[in-house]
């Protein structure tokens, strides 16, 4: 019997781990009077619940394009991003707050307590970080990277434990604290741009237009290719329109042709909704004149 992959099954599993781990370190924090715990925990809370957004709607992305949303129902997948986005912000900012004035008065934790907790996380996130490891899909992929930041900030945790527990330098909890938020909110702003820029259909980064263009028009028997339209649903599925130009006296045979060797162009760089215009050399086209101003400007 084959076994079929379920990306849900792998990030449900991974949010009940990272979930009951989160509850458990809140508590450790408060006991262990420990800052850099408490923006673990934060940390941590993000992360399940992106996770828990994501196995939610990972489930209504994959509805089938209908009357109400012609183009699927993909973009769902990002409300869990720009929602898991907001709540790092804010958390991130309570946690400074919290954080900076312990610089200057550093108040004592429980290093045995923390050391114990840091060896928990370190473990818990490790299988959680192994339960996506083989992920296939973008959702798993981003998972993995939220768990093995985790299992790294864990492991750099225990060591600062470990220092303070032989040189009694207590200020290295609150400096752990706020390098582990820093990182959290870089971390948070960056994807939470890209996830801006995906709703407002900016040019996936990882396509150029300008080169996809030199390569069709040196391989292929196009005059010229205009109303270039390039976005993506969630950041993985990525949707193209263009318009191609094409000599007056080619064939219908031959048109069918062209348009298939271009969608194998355009599928080798992961465009895989794509929507193609021929157009013959007499033929007019407002969009032309648009893009010849475009450019001009």
């Amino acid at each position: 019997m084959s076994h079929h992959h379920d990306p849900t099954r792998n990030i449900k599993i991974a949010f009940f781990l990272n979930l009951s781990f989160t509850l458990f370190e809140i508590g450790g924090g408060l006991w262990t009077n420990s800052v850099a715990i408490l923006s673990e925990a934060l940390h941590d809370l993000g992360d399940t619940v992106a996770l828990g957004l994501s196995w939610y709607f990972a489930d209504i992305s994959q509805k089938k394009p209908d009357s109400q949303f012609s183009y699927g129902y993909k973009r769902y997948s990002l409300i869990g991003a720009l929602i898991s986005s907001i709540v790092l912000l804010l958390g991130s900012i309570a946690i400074l707050f919290e954080t900076i004035p312990r610089i200057f008065s550093p108040e004592d934790v429980h290093l045995k307590g923390m050391i114990f907790l840091a060896a928990i996380g370190l473990f818990i996130n490790g299988i959680a970080a192994l339960k996506v490891w083989s992920g296939k899909t973008q959702n798993e992929r981003m998972v993995l990277l939220h768990l093995l930041e985790d299992t790294l900030g864990w492991l750099a945790m225990l060591i600062a434990a470990l220092v303070m527990l032989f040189t009694k330098i207590s200020i290295l909890d609150p400096i752990l604290s706020i390098c582990i938020t820093l990182y959290i909110l870089w971390y948070t702003f960056k994807n939470l741009r890209d996830t801006i820029n995906i709703f407002l259909q900016a040019t996936p980064s990882n396509v150029n237009i300008k080169q996809l263009e030199v390569k069709l028009l040196k391989e292929l028997s196009i005059n010229s290719i205009h109303a270039w339209h390039l976005w993506t649903m969630d950041g993985d599925y990525h949707v193209l329109s263009c318009h191609i130009v094409v000599a007056n006296d080619l064939s219908a045979e031959q048109i069918i042709h062209l348009k298939k060797q271009i969608r194998e162009i355009f599928k080798q760089h992961h465009i895989k909704h794509i929507t193609i215009e021929i157009e013959y050399e007499k033929e007019f086209c407002e969009f032309v004149d648009i893009d010849i101003q475009k450019n001009t400007v």
